[in-house]
């Protein structure tokens, strides 16, 4: 049985974490759940029954075996350190990006690889994005190598939190009554709309987030010899990211196998679905990955560009749970 602690417990992606602890029937011995000072004190029903928000601190956690952080990047920067160096026994698994291009910080996905954990103390979640995409590609990358990697993302707004997601209902309910439509969250208007922008530009014009793609999937594969670039677009959905990948591979895919031998490694990969049926509309979409376990791949064909060294697919799975909650109880299990 473990002590485990979750900051950040009234977000999308704490309320996720438990809900998976539930469903998984981790061995949760004593819970506390850390929240913002405006919630601190409030009951926060859970799978485990009604839990008492507490303000989070150090000596709050001198007795947590696994403390989830699913807060920002600087939350993580400024504690990390000192709760590791407080509590010898504790180990955190970090859903933000603080640590996720830190070398000596593993960058874990469990079904690609576990052995990166060792016996570490802090690990670093992977972006939703990247979580999603790697569970497709790395089978392919085993199987056939890769040579270049080229990905669109298609991001719902609850990538944003539970903010994005309340803008989106909110501003969809003012523009079917002819109200006036405003933004806060997304940098434009997002009902009926999609933007071609998500986080801030970098000096080679990408934006961090598509930047992000590139270099997790580098780290979590160990192996940066292939180069993948990535286009994120923010799209009008509640749940659930989809993606459209080209890949040239190294391998001739005609000559090993084909596109049933792609299929046959997709479906026998570990978190992978594969719904690929286009005569009966059977592919991945936002509305059937939501508050689904894997990632669901379809539209699987040869690349007219690349040709024999050619694939292209498309992939959708919840960002929420397959991209941050489920992988972080992942690595829990891990431990």
């Amino acid at each position: 049985m473990k002590n485990i602690a979750i900051a950040g417990a009234t977000g999308a992606v704490g309320r996720e974490i438990l809900n998976v602890l539930a469903k998984k029937e981790f061995p949760v011995n004593e819970l506390k759940l850390f929240s913002s000072a405006r919630s601190v004190g409030k009951i926060q029903e859970t799978p485990f029954g009604p839990q008492k928000l507490e303000e989070f601190s150090i000596d709050a956690c001198k007795n947590i075996d696994i403390i989830f952080f699913a807060v920002g990047g600087s939350f993580s920067k400024q504690y990390a350190p000192e709760l590791l160096e407080k509590n010898k026994n504790i180990v955190i698994i970090d859903n933000s990006s603080a640590f996720r291009y830190d070398e000596t910080v593993p960058l874990l996905i469990p079904a690609i690889n576990a052995d990166a954990l060792k016996d570490a103390r802090l690990i670093a979640n992977p972006n939703c994005t990247t979580a999603i995409l790697a569970m497709a590609l790395y089978p392919i990358y085993k199987e056939f190598g890769i040579q270049k990697c080229i990905v669109s993302t298609y991001q719902a707004t609850s990538g944003a939190g539970n903010p994005g997601m309340k803008e989106l209902l909110q501003e969809s309910k003012n523009y079917l009554e002819g109200l006036p439509v405003k933004n806060t969250v997304f940098s434009h208007p997002i009902p009926f709309n999609l933007i071609p922008h998500i986080d801030v530009e970098q000096e080679n014009h990408y934006t961090k987030e598509e930047m992000k793609v590139t270099w997790e999937t580098h780290k979590i594969f160990g192996d940066d010899s292939f180069p993948l670039s990535c286009t994120a677009v923010r799209i009008p959905t509640l749940r659930a990211h989809s993606e459209s990948v080209v890949i040239e591979t190294k391998k001739n895919i005609t000559e090993n196998g084909g596109i049933e031998r792609v299929r046959e490694i997709l479906k026998n990969a570990p978190g992978v679905v594969v719904r690929d049926d286009i005569l009966k509309n059977e592919y991945p979409m936002p509305l059937n990955a939501s508050e689904v376990d894997e990632v669901q791949v379809g539209r699987i064909r040869k690349n007219l560009v690349f040709g024999d060294f050619g694939l292209e697919f498309f992939v959708s799975g919840d960002q929420l749970l397959r991209g941050a909650a489920l992988n972080a109880v992942e690595i829990a299990e891990l431990l």
